[in-house]
């Protein structure tokens, strides 16, 4: 009943600010209705994901795809800018080919990591040669000159190429236990004798790489049907390719047995030196309360492995879409709409954080933010992220969003506040009220996360239209609601609903100077 009454006074008071013909009603029915009837969602996708591409932080992609956001918000009639955070290591992928060449030839299936290394348009021709065995750091030092005039592989052979899913379904029991067991003492071993080395596999590359190896070979399986994790190289010299789980293991097999396997490798990148980085920021200017602020948040750069749809295309085209329809039904906002496309999030948060660091006014007048990073899934979380307040005005805003959105969505309030996480955490950070719409997985983690398989055929646009309908109306709420949101947290960032201590993280300083953290 009391949110009855609330959700009537505030509608009143909207009623009367914007005029009797522009009810609350009449504002959300306008945005479900320019969202199902004119969405730009699959054209946003597609000229984004499809025709630009990757955007890793430092290269031209990235740069096209801030100059592109800026050509869509003129297009729409939204003021917006491409605002320098800091510098980066520029880097342009080109060409990557990799094929067996004896015993027999074929073409596999790789490519090559970003940040690494090119090799000449001849490329690099030479035979492999496994991690070894050792007891030890000195064994292992031992073993290093065999290395010289050959490719390494340095990744572990999986014992099946198949998800566990799929072993639940046809194996027998008996079978899928066996099979568990066998790779988990696999994995065993394998970390083991890594440890054994000295090294982890984040630093093994440039020790190779210093002992005259052509090359580094990998495959990190995603544990899910053609999925690879593709990440940063760790060499200065040589190149650095993933193999898919089958060409790899076929690899790895024929070292094993002696066969002495040789492939070659083209992998045509570019060294760009320094280059600056960007936010691009939008701007529907507020009418009545111009300096405090409502901001629509997705962080803008992706690995490169694939181009980046549900990490984080989907989150950027659902802010895109958000704002195009706010400015079509409520042009003249009660407090400014700022849409951020934050750059280098991937790296540590690079690029919010600046932002936070360069805009304290926004940070001080902060009404919300949303921020949406986390697949192509609907909405179905949200958190107060501390704030003790949060249910009061969360609650409110809610109440307007249909039925067939909000029945999703499970709330926690107060919650804990930000633990690293996604952009939002750079204003929570700081005291300012920002939060998560946190989605369904869609098999985020294990298929598209970071993999060659982040691609815009596996964006779900039924979802990602449910959240730039929710996220419209969460701006259009707080944007005219009458009070300012409170900043008071859990006291001692103890949450008193659970009693559990949180902790209030303060933001590391962004890397405004290069490197890939």
């Amino acid at each position: 009943m009391k949110k009855q009454l609330l959700l009537s006074l505030f509608v009143l008071f909207i009623t009367g600010a914007i005029g009797t013909a522009q009810t609350t009603e009449d504002i959300v029915n306008q945005i479900q209705k320019e969202a199902n009837d004119n969405s730009q969602l699959e054209q946003l996708a597609y000229e984004l994901m499809d025709v630009i591409g990757p955007r890793l932080v430092g290269t031209p992609q990235m740069k096209k795809a801030h100059d592109w956001a800026v050509d869509t918000y003129t297009k729409w009639g939204i003021e917006a800018t491409n605002e320098t955070w800091g510098q980066w290591r520029g880097w342009e992928r080109g060409i990557t080919h990799v094929d067996l060449v004896s015993p027999r030839v074929v073409s596999l299936s790789g490519m090559q990591l970003a940040w690494s290394p090119g090799t000449s348009k001849k490329g690099i021709t030479a035979g492999l040669i496994q991690l070894p065995t050792v007891s030890d750091s000195l064994a292992f030092v031992k073993w290093l000159p065999q290395v010289k005039g050959k490719f390494v592989l340095v990744s572990m052979h999986q014992p099946t190429g198949r998800p566990d899913y799929n072993w639940e379904e046809f194996a027998t029991e008996e079978s899928f236990e066996k099979m568990k067991t066998a790779r988990e003492a696999q994995q065993t071993a394998w970390q083991e004798n890594l440890r054994n080395t000295g090294y982890t596999s984040r630093n093994i590359n440039k020790v190779l790489e210093d002992a005259g190896a052509v090359g580094i070979v990998q495959s990190r399986w995603s544990k899910g049907f053609g999925a690879n994790k593709i990440f940063s190289a760790g060499t200065k010299k040589v190149p650095v390719v993933d193999l898919s789980l089958e060409d790899y293991g076929m690899l790895y097999r024929m070292v094993l047995k002696g066969t002495g396997p040789v492939i070659k490798i083209v992998a045509e990148s570019k060294e760009l030196g320094t280059v600056p980085t960007f936010n691009t920021i939008a701007t529907i200017p507020g009418k009545e309360l111009p300096n405090e602020y409502v901001v629509l948040s997705a962080h803008f750069d992706s690995w490169d492995g694939a181009t980046g749809a549900t990490d984080n295309g989907t989150g950027t085209i659902t802010m895109l879409e958000a704002a195009r329809i706010l400015k079509k039904v409520y042009p003249n906002p009660k407090r400014t709409i700022i849409i951020g496309h934050w750059g280098s999030e991937e790296q540590g948060l690079n690029g919010s954080r600046a932002y936070v660091e360069d805009h304290p006014e926004v940070v001080e007048g902060l009404q919300a933010l949303f921020n949406q990073d986390n697949g192509t899934g609907r909405v179905v979380r949200l958190s107060g992220q501390g704030f003790l307040h949060a249910y009061d005005y969360l609650g409110r805003w809610l109440e307007a969003v249909p039925e067939d959105i909000s029945k999703h969505i499970e709330t926690t309030f107060p919650g804990n506040p930000a633990r690293g996480g996604s952009d939002y955490a750079s204003f929570v950070a700081k005291g300012a009220p920002g939060f998560s719409l946190s989605s369904l997985s869609w098999s985020y983690w294990d298929y598209t996360w970071h993999t060659n398989l982040d691609t815009y055929d596996k964006i779900v646009f039924d979802d990602v239209r449910n959240n730039a309908i929710l996220t419209a109306i969460l701006a259009y709420m707080a944007s005219e609601d009458p009070e300012r949101t409170s900043r008071e947290k859990s006291v001692l960032g103890i949450n008193p609903r659970s009693g559990q201590k949180g902790v209030w993280p303060e933001p590391r300083s962004p890397n405004r100077d290069g490197g890939e953290n």
